[in-house]
């Protein structure tokens, strides 16, 4: 669980009017305030608490934290893994290759084998080894306890929870994107793997006609970070498939946005879109990571994005939530200038102007794209995000009943938290290379952003089954859920939530249909 200190800085608490009302600029800080599904709140529940959790909850917290330092205590999985392994393994096999490997090591160490060895425990061994294949079990095996709360380098290696799923698309496996994966090949083995990878990359991208379909199949388990700008331009559908076409389209559509600037941009000043201009400006210094975003250059590209986006989309204008999807599009785009690989370092400084010019105009194009799937998420009153929290809900009621009795039994509605998940896809959420990861998969996906990301919210609500059915309060509960802890988190844990997302997406298909009428 996040530490009180995180709690105290996370970015929802503030004293700004609940979004929903008619006005030109209103936020995503907090859902719409519907009163006939805030009334029982208001009367018998306190508000989210804006002061430190009581001293002796926290202590409690403690007093379970040191309780639960084995992730893999006895309990019903790990009872059913002891079963496996007592099945799959026999004894008098075990016992003497036990024997052979110890006189082996006396041997080789120059000291004579002992006569007995102490009696082996099996069942230990499928644990140490890393997850079997994703087969077909409807149910998460895990819940991620303290793997994900503490930095500790050997977390990596960590048994991961989500253990069980069905095979996903096409030929995809879960991979790292563009990262090797922890796993017992060597890293020769890896690396071979990698570049094989990269090489199947290459290729599409340099046919005369890249195949879109075979570029998302393979797209799905991770694009290696060389080849990612070029991907994601041809699967947000900002470049063609054509490759002679491309030079020519990109430079079409950068001039095409410069135009837009030098048209609309000194409009911010007039009282017509003041308000607008105004709340741009105020939510950029809030985005993350802050070493890139508060440098003068970027701020200023991105006030110009989203100004122009905004003034190109008056059915929904600038909402909160909007600026933060800018974010993975620029990063990506622009490290394919730069060598850094810790985007807290990144200086744009180093760039020249006209290489920056150019990944501004992608950045706004392909984030255009984007939200041409998903507009109906910041038109007035975020329709499209209070249909898809009612659909989160009811997917999670099927998935684990017990957290979607729990979270109605201390009257956490789906909307005090998962309305961010919606809005900002997940990116309040995760650290931004995670993000990246995900869009790799999300731009893959067919509606990815729109359709897809609903499942990956359910089975990220669901990972956290165990922390959630401990909290016994009100105020602890959605202050866990408001601020995961997911500092930590790689790709391999993406990947293994995506897998997850995948079964879901099949298994429980039927579940939201009857809110599309």
């Amino acid at each position: 669980m996040a530490s009180d200190g995180a709690r105290k800085q996370f970015w929802k608490r503030s004293t700004s009017k609940v979004p929903g009302s008619i006005q030109h600029v209103y936020g995503a800080q907090h859902p719409p305030f519907d009163p006939l599904l805030h009334s029982t709140l208001l009367k018998s529940t306190p508000k989210v608490p804006t002061t430190p959790v009581k001293a002796k909850r926290v202590s409690t917290f403690q007093e379970f934290e040191s309780n639960t330092s084995d992730a893999w205590d006895a309990g019903e999985d790990d009872d059913e893994l002891l079963a496996m392994a007592a099945q799959s393994l026999n004894t008098e096999v075990v016992m003497e290759t036990a024997h052979r490997v110890l006189r082996n090591h006396s041997q080789q160490q120059g000291r004579p084998a002992p006569q007995q060895v102490p009696t082996p425990e099996p069942e230990l061994q499928p644990v140490a080894e890393p997850p079997p294949a994703l087969i077909g079990d409807l149910r998460l095996v895990k819940s991620v306890s303290e793997s994900h709360t503490s930095c500790a380098a050997e977390s990596a290696s960590d048994p991961v929870p989500l253990q069980r799923s069905q095979s996903l698309p096409h030929s995809a496996t879960v991979t790292l994107g563009g990262m090797p994966e922890p796993s017992t090949l060597g890293s020769s083995a890896l690396s071979e793997r990698e570049a094989s990878r990269l090489d199947k990359f290459k290729q599409l991208l340099a046919e005369p006609n890249t195949d879109l379909e075979e570029l998302r199949k393979l797209s799905w388990s991770g694009i290696p970070k060389p080849v990612r700008p070029m991907t994601w331009k041809l699967l947000s559908g900002y470049l063609p498939a054509n490759v002679e076409r491309r030079p020519a389209t990109l430079q079409r559509k950068q001039k095409e946005y410069f135009a837009f600037i030098e048209h609309y941009y000194d409009s911010r000043n007039d009282e017509v879109h003041q308000d607008t201009y105004r709340q741009i400006h105020i939510d950029i210094p809030r985005m993350s990571p802050e070493a890139l975003i508060l440098q003068p250059k970027v701020t200023e590209i991105f006030e110009r994005i989203l100004f122009i986006w905004a003034i190109r989309h008056p059915a929904s204008g600038y909402v909160q939530g909007i600026n933060d999807l800018v974010t993975p599009f620029f990063v990506v785009f622009i490290c394919e200038y730069i060598e850094e690989e810790d985007v807290d370092r990144l200086n744009i400084s180093r760039v020249p102007a006209e290489v920056v010019r150019n990944v501004e105009a992608d950045t706004y194009w392909c984030m255009s794209k984007l939200l041409d799937g998903i507009q109906d998420n910041y038109t007035f009153a975020q329709p499209g995000i209070q249909m898809k929290v009612k659909m989160l809900e009811e997917l999670v009621s099927r998935i684990d009943e017990p957290v979607h009795q729990h979270l109605d039994q201390h009257e956490v509605r789906y909307l005090q938290f998962a309305f961010r998940w919606m809005n900002n896809l997940l990116m309040r959420e995760l650290p931004l290379h995670c993000t990246i990861r995900l869009w790799d998969t999300y731009q893959s996906e067919p509606e990815g952003f729109s359709h897809f990301h609903l499942y990956v919210c359910a089975a990220f609500l669901v990972r956290w089954r165990k922390e959630i059915l401990e909290e016994r309060d009100f105020q602890e509960l959605l202050l866990f859920l408001q601020n995961l802890p997911t500092a930590c988190w790689g790709d391999e844990d993406i990947s293994l939530l995506l897998a997850e997302a995948y079964r879901l997406k099949f298994a429980f298909a039927d579940a939201p249909n009857h809110y599309k009428k």
